[in-house]
């Protein structure tokens, strides 16, 4: 039944289940019938299989009210079991209407609730019931039924917290007891407590980061509302080391008219810097409108008297929310237990430049992160210990409440140049926003477009150095980071490796001067070493001509003519004729004369065997004698070992009776290829061997005709530029020459042919 206008409705309305029993093809009709004793029956058809509304002529109050289900189909009809009862005994009632909540400011724990009844006292007395929570909880708090179960207009919420909002909601039912039912809950209405002043400390923290120099650290104080604020807090009173008090006021956006107080936001208050040898302390009040909170200690000890840690920190995720559980720290031995007796726990997370923390009681050693934390995000969390304030060393760990694959791979670079077969790639740490989980490994890939390799290094590793590559080969790098939820690749990196590694081509040039060098020093040893064999090989012996056995050998032919019996040798006279005088020359040599006077003027003096010469020349000389085209047969490869040559005329030889002989000259010239000796090559040693020549054919020292030239009966001996110049007698020249005297010349020595100057040579040289 439902209020209708502040009266009860008359229509009533009945749901039912409907039976099992049969089948259910079967077209089956329902009616309803309600039955008012003294009044009469009421039927209705119901339009579906399961309810139905029924509507009176007026509620009957206070009267006995009936009511059945009946069903009927081919096989026949059947009745539900009879309700029975006063009227008033199923009524519903609609809820309270025009709810209202009044706050008061001298109440700031309480709320005053205003309602109007939704159906006249005359008609029905009602009880109702009240619920209310904090605005954004789901958990509701219901005022005890025996404070409302009257007939009420108005109630007051009281122990509420102040500057709270909160959410109220009201319902009725008959007054009468087991009669009627609850109403649905009116309308959520809401409304914040009025300000009091904060009822608990500040919750202070601080972070403690490395100082700029040694033996220093920096000091954050951090702090968050009073978890009982009473309101908005406005400023904060702060004190350290027992200095003044300074004031910090809180941002703006915090005093915002929809600033939620269960909300707890942090400030920042003082950043100091403490040595580590110092200890340091700081006290901390907040301010709202309307008074200022307990006062809030924290104190900080010296580096070196961190007390105990707690013991056994791990973390897991279950539900998707992340626990933590640890055991109390050990007391030391000796120490005092009340100095190490816990007070509190302070469990802070942190992400990046966020940070949050909680506290828990000194009997906790399990807890849930109760702040809102994000996944794919990395967490810092360190359990801290409070001694009276006093905070001892964090135990910290590392955890994601949900791990994802990294959300891009890190960007791979060469350190420096490449080599020919070695290259050093580099990368650095994905940023840990980008991570997402925990990096379990990296793996480099490298390929040269037709083949790709990859190798796997640790997640700590940041750098690596592919080795075997190819020389002047052109390379594709890219790093793939991994987690246990997936891996990702990053950026590929293209690079030349070398034909030539760096100082390889200095090293080859190097080795090679080396190579050369120790090759130029192992000749050189080599030369010293066998200097005798080389000489030998390249450099032949000449024999010295002075140690020469030439003189002793025996000519294949007389070395000396026959000589003629001193009685019969004719008398010789000897003649000194100027070379280029014509009137001393005989007829037949004086076409050669210009030949000879050119020759003479124009070339030192050759050498010959036993005697000086002018010039050591193997250059082809001119014959002095008169058949001076002879010298022609010379070629300008043969040398000739001797050659007569007059260097102030020549002397001539005139038989003066001794009749022309055929015998065969004493010393015959000799052409040969040979190399000239030593003796020849230096004209200026002496020659011993010229006087063997000397003495081959003695001179008679006292010519028959002598008239004219008395002195020329020997050989004649001259220095001349420092050479000795032997002119031979009559045996020693190459031809014996007949030259008339003043007194006449003989026809016969005038038509005689002229004999040849050189013999030729038949059995060549002998060894020397």
């Amino acid at each position: 039944m439902f209020v209708k206008n502040n009266e009860i409705s008359p229509t009533i309305g009945c749901t039912w289940v409907p039976g099992t029993r049969g089948s259910r093809d079967l077209n089956t009709n329902y009616t309803l019938f309600a039955e008012v004793v003294l009044v009469g029956l009421k039927r209705a058809v119901a339009k579906q299989n399961n309810s139905c509304e029924i509507t009176l002529d007026s509620y009957p109050h206070h009267m006995i009210l009936n009511i059945w289900v009946e069903a009927e189909n081919d096989l026949g009809k059947v009745e539900s079991e009879h309700l029975s009862g006063d009227a008033d005994f199923i009524v519903k009632t609609s809820p309270p209407s025009d709810v209202k909540v009044f706050s008061e400011k001298h109440f700031p724990t309480s709320l005053l609730i205003n309602w109007t009844h939704p159906i006249a006292a005359e008609y029905l007395k009602l009880i109702y019931q009240i619920r209310y929570c904090s605005s954004g909880s789901s958990t509701w708090t219901h005022v005890p039924p025996v404070d409302t179960a009257k007939y009420i207009q108005s109630f007051r919420l009281q122990y509420l917290q102040p500057d709270t909002v909160y959410v109220i909601q009201v319902s009725c039912k008959n007054m009468r007891e087991g009669h009627g039912h609850w109403s649905d809950w009116s309308a959520n209405v809401t409304a914040r407590t009025p300000e009091d002043k904060p009822m608990s400390k500040p919750d202070l923290w601080r972070v403690i980061t490395p100082g700029d120099s040694a033996h220093e650290r920096k000091v954050l104080f951090i702090c968050k509302n009073p978890v009982l604020s009473n309101g908005k807090i406005r400023s904060f009173d702060i004190r350290v080391q027992g200095t003044k008090w300074e004031n910090v006021l809180v941002n703006g956006s915090d005093s915002e008219s929809d600033y939620d107080s269960s909300q707890r936001k942090t400030t920042h208050l003082k950043q100091i810097v403490l040595s580590d040898r110092r200890m340091g302390y700081v006290e901390v009040i907040a301010h709202n409108s309307v008074g200022k909170s307990p006062k809030a200690l924290l104190v900080i000890p010296k580096a070196s008297q961190e007390l105990s840690p707690v013991e056994g920190l791990k973390s897991w995720i279950h539900s998707g929310r992340l626990w933590l559980e640890w055991r109390p720290p050990n007391v030391p031995a000796g120490g005092d237990a009340h100095k190490y007796t816990v007070t509190e726990y302070v469990v802070e997370w942190a992400s990046g430049a966020q940070r949050d923390w909680q506290r828990e009681y000194a009997n906790t050693t399990q807890t849930v992160i109760r702040g809102r934390l994000e996944k794919y995000k990395r967490y810092i969390i360190s359990v801290y210990a409070l001694f009276s304030g006093w905070t001892g060393k964090p135990v910290t760990v590392e955890t994601f409440v949900e791990q994802g694959k990294p959300s891009k791979g890190p960007a791979v670079r060469l350190n420096g140049n490449p080599g020919s077969t070695e290259a050093e790639l580099v990368w650095n740490e994905i940023p840990q926003d980008e991570q997402h989980g925990f990096i379990t490994n990296y793996t480099i890939f490298y390929s040269t477009g037709t083949e790709e390799h990859a190798i796997p290094v640790s997640a700590d590793t940041y750098s690596y150095r592919l080795k075997s590559l190819s020389s002047k080969t052109s390379y594709k790098a890219w790093i793939q980071a991994s987690t246990i939820a997936g891996s990702c690749n990053g950026t590929q990196h293209s690079f030349i490796t070398l034909k030539y590694a760096p100082k390889e081509i200095e090293g080859i040039v190097v080795g090679v001067c080396f190579g050369f060098l120790f090759l130029v020093l192992l000749v050189v040893l080599l030369c010293i070493y066998k200097r005798d064999s080389i000489k030998k090989t390249f450099l032949p012996q000449i024999p010295n001509p002075g140690n020469s056995s030439i003189g002793t050998w025996s000519p294949d032919f007389p070395s000396k003519a026959d000589m003629p019996r001193e009685s019969a040798l004719a008398d010789v006279s000897v003649v000194e004729v100027d070379l280029f005088d014509g009137k001393s020359v005989f007829e037949e040599d004086k076409a050669c004369l210009p030949l000879k006077k050119d020759k003479y003027l124009s070339e030192e003096h050759s050498s010959g065997i036993g005697g000086s010469s002018c010039m050591s020349s193997p250059r082809q000389s001119v014959s002095d004698s008169d058949e001076g085209g002879d010298s022609s047969e010379t070629t300008a490869s043969t040398v000739q070992y001797s050659s007569v040559v007059a260097c102030n005329g020549y002397k001539g030889q005139t038989p003066s009776c001794l009749p022309q002989t055929n015998s065969q000259p004493t010393f015959s010239r000799s052409e040969s290829t040979q190399p000239l000796l030593d003796s020849e090559e230096n004209p200026d040693m002496p020659r011993q061997e010229s006087s063997r020549l000397l003495h081959l054919f003695p001179l008679n020292p006292q010519p028959r005709h002598s008239a004219n030239f008395a002195d020329m009966d020997q050989l004649e001996v001259e220095d001349h530029g420092g050479l000795l110049s032997l002119r031979f007698s009559a045996l020693e020249e190459d031809s014996l020459q007949t030259v008339p005297t003043e007194e006449g010349q003989s026809s016969d020595w005038q038509q005689a042919a002229p004999v040849s100057n050189y013999m030729s040579q038949t059995a060549g040289y002998r060894p020397q």
